[in-house]
């Protein structure tokens, strides 16, 4: 049974699908697919884990609260402590909201037991902080439909995009209803983010994912994240891009099994 909770937090409504028992894990989605991306692993992880699937602010029921990933961190620490949870939940973060989970665990290392970042970084290159710009500007000027088969290039490599046509033509639906305004903000903070003096701060266990064949956040990036925090292992996953738990949910599990026993 999955059951949709909505709480409150300073005026501004936050929901998240809960289902599942035991230790509690909070799933953080990509800005290019929502929460729907990790359906194909919560079957497995609901076995095992009170299993909370966020929807980030402007997603979803959640309101946005601005673009700012500090006040989004923020924001979503204050719902996870009036979630009154059991104990101390694990954080599992695909791309933009891998990037907000680790903010999390940098402002407040002691709310996370551990954290699973996939696909994300501390800092984008010249080139990733491009184009999260053009995407932005296009999106502006000729609207999300414009770029459309870029963000699904940066979901999915172009071979798994022509084996699997109906995924993604799914995903590229889910990613047209993104709020733009939300879509703009997180251009903006992503184009502008650096926190790699900041890693060090984050005392919990991290497994930092990356796909192979990622092009949103390349695997120098989770290479170098890695490189920066306390206590962190790397694992590359062979022929995924930036949405491994919906490319290759198998693998993905595989990966992370034993990491949030």
């Amino acid at each position: 049974m999955t059951e949709l909770k909505i709480l409150e937090v300073d005026g501004k409504k936050i929901s998240a699908r809960v289902t599942g028992v035991g230790s509690p894990i909070i799933l953080f989605h990509s800005l290019l697919a929502d929460g729907t991306s990790f359906d194909l692993i919560v079957q497995e992880l609901r076995k095992t884990h009170q299993t909370i699937i966020l929807n980030l602010p402007g997603f979803g029921e959640s309101e946005f609260v601005g673009g700012d990933l500090i006040a989004i961190a923020e924001h979503i620490f204050k719902w996870i402590e009036a979630l009154n949870l059991s104990q101390n939940p694990i954080f599992l973060g695909n791309g933009y909201g891998g990037f907000i989970a680790l903010m999390i665990g940098i402002r407040h290392p002691e709310i996370a037991t551990r954290l699973v970042l996939a696909d994300c970084g501390a800092v984008f290159s010249e080139p990733g902080r491009a184009a999260f710009k053009m995407m932005s500007a296009t999106a502006k000027e000729k609207s999300l439909s414009a770029i459309a088969d870029v963000a699904m290039r940066r979901l999915f490599a172009a071979e798994f995009q022509e084996k699997n046509p109906a995924l993604t033509a799914e995903r590229k639906k889910r990613f047209l209803a993104v709020d733009l305004q939300t879509f703009h903000g997180a251009c903006e903070a992503l184009s502008t983010l650096d926190i790699r003096e900041q890693l060090y701060r984050v005392k919990a266990p991290v497994l930092v994912l990356v796909g192979e064949h990622d092009e949103a956040t390349p695997p120098p990036m989770s290479r170098e994240l890695n490189a920066g925090l306390p206590n962190s292992r790397l694992v590359i996953l062979p022929g995924c891009a930036h949405v491994p738990q919906l490319q290759a949910p198998a693998q993905f599990m595989a990966a992370i099994k034993d990491f949030i026993q």
